[in-house]
């Protein structure tokens, strides 16, 4: 069984008090705020009455989105129409009334709207904007069009990715959407705590391409000093020597990582072929890496005569980091996720419940909750206006027939 979410009020966790807007989405806005709101900030998404895109992504079950499902979690869901003057009004209502606002439209498309940084900042000071862009606010840039693989491949993080005899590959889930909602997040949080000394809000500029650049870090300067440019190396980390992917006797492959000396030692050791270790070739880490192939070739052929079980638990005793590569079906039947919790099923309106990855990071003091899925488009619109902005039934009717909002006239 998962760990099921705990019951938690919206005022319990580290943010608890802090109210977000979030307005943006597909992948890199909503994961930002996700991830403040499993800290306890009480976060309202802005979607058309349509629906995120990322409702569109992912598996669905019993015509569920089960990504939305996840990625919403923790949130109130609205539905107002941002191309009408009456939505826009309401928008900037709300965050005269909110700590951050959330947003990965096209650079200049709020500021159309009157809802730019400036503009609401002059009526709410200490609002904090997280601004999600393709290349930033600014540059020659900053008005392409950037989806989440476009920047990454601007940032030359996908020219490693893949093997040295093929075009650059992905990985399977929108990686640098992902790494720019943890900047943002991190971002909103640095810009409340320096609120707390000047009792003003900024604005935080988080670019996907940027944010994936900054996972360069160890290309940057070996360019610079030595003009060296890094390209694909498969499963195999250059310069980390070995740390790499090899095939066992039943067809399967373990990965090992033991380029520091003293692991190197002990995998030696548990090959019963010592003397690796006084190798010239292979005595030091600098070593190692010039003579990557021979060492590669040497573990490969030792790992190809034993089952990936036996060489699991060989390298466990040795104290030698191995193991297999897992899938998802191996995740959920692992112990040691189980033990911690790291599977959480969280309630759903129309499925009981579902499983999604749990709060990370793991807090003693102050920890982050699940409380709920990802609700239905607009499912908490009507309460939402009713109790920040204090529209009656009769306001609300109005904006839903004239299109404004959208919604559910009763939510459980």
């Amino acid at each position: 069984m998962h760990s099921p979410a705990q019951a938690q009020t919206a005022d319990s966790g580290p943010l608890a008090g802090y109210r977000v807007l979030e307005m943006g989405s597909t992948v890199a806005g909503p994961f930002c705020g996700r991830l403040l709101a499993d800290f306890g900030a009480e976060v309202i998404k802005v979607e058309t009455a349509d629906g995120d895109p990322v409702r569109t992504m992912g598996k669905r079950f019993h015509g569920v989105s089960l990504y939305a499902a996840s990625i919403f979690r923790n949130k109130s869901l609205i539905a107002v129409d941002l191309r009408r003057t009456e939505g826009q009004q309401l928008i900037s209502r709300m965050c005269e009334k909110c700590d951050v606002l959330v947003e990965n439209f096209r650079p200049g498309g709020l500021e159309k709207w009157g809802l730019g940084y400036a503009q609401l900042a002059a009526r709410n000071p200490r609002l904090v904007m997280v601004r999600i862009s393709g290349f930033g606010q600014d540059g020659p840039y900053s008005l392409r069009a950037g989806y989440g693989v476009i920047s990454e491949a601007v940032s030359g993080l996908r020219h490693l990715t893949g093997d040295a005899d093929r075009p650059p590959s992905r990985v399977a889930v929108s990686m640098t959407d992902y790494i720019t909602g943890l900047y943002g997040a991190f971002g909103a949080t640095l810009a409340l705590l320096a609120r707390e000394k000047s009792g003003r809000g900024q604005c935080i500029d988080a670019a996907l391409y940027e944010c994936a650049f900054s996972f360069m870090e160890p290309w940057i300067p070996a360019y610079e000093k030595l003009g060296h440019v890094a390209s694909r190396c498969g499963s195999r980390l250059p310069e980390s020597t070995p740390n790499n992917l090899y095939p066992t006797a039943d067809a399967q492959f373990i990965h090992v990582t033991a380029m520091g000396d003293a692991v190197f030692r002990r995998l030696a050791q548990a090959m019963r072929q010592p003397g690796l270790a006084d190798d010239p070739r292979f005595s030091s880490g600098t070593a190692r890496s010039q003579h990557h192939a021979d060492i590669d070739d040497i573990i490969a052929r030792w790992t190809s005569a034993h089952p990936l079980a036996h060489l699991e638990q060989l390298l466990a005793d040795a104290a030698v980091p191995a193991t297999r590569v897992f899938t998802i079906a191996d995740i959920f039947g692992d112990s040691h996720y189980r033990a911690r919790g790291a599977i959480v099923d969280a309630p759903h309106d129309e499925l009981g419940s579902v499983s999604m990855a749990n709060v990370v990071p793991r807090l003693s003091g102050t920890p982050g909750r699940v409380r709920h899925a990802g609700r239905r488009v607009g499912q908490d619109t009507r309460r939402v206006l009713s109790e920040l902005l204090g529209l009656a039934a009769g306001e609300l009717d109005r904006l839903a027939a004239a299109g404004v909002i959208a919604g559910e006239t009763n939510h459980a």
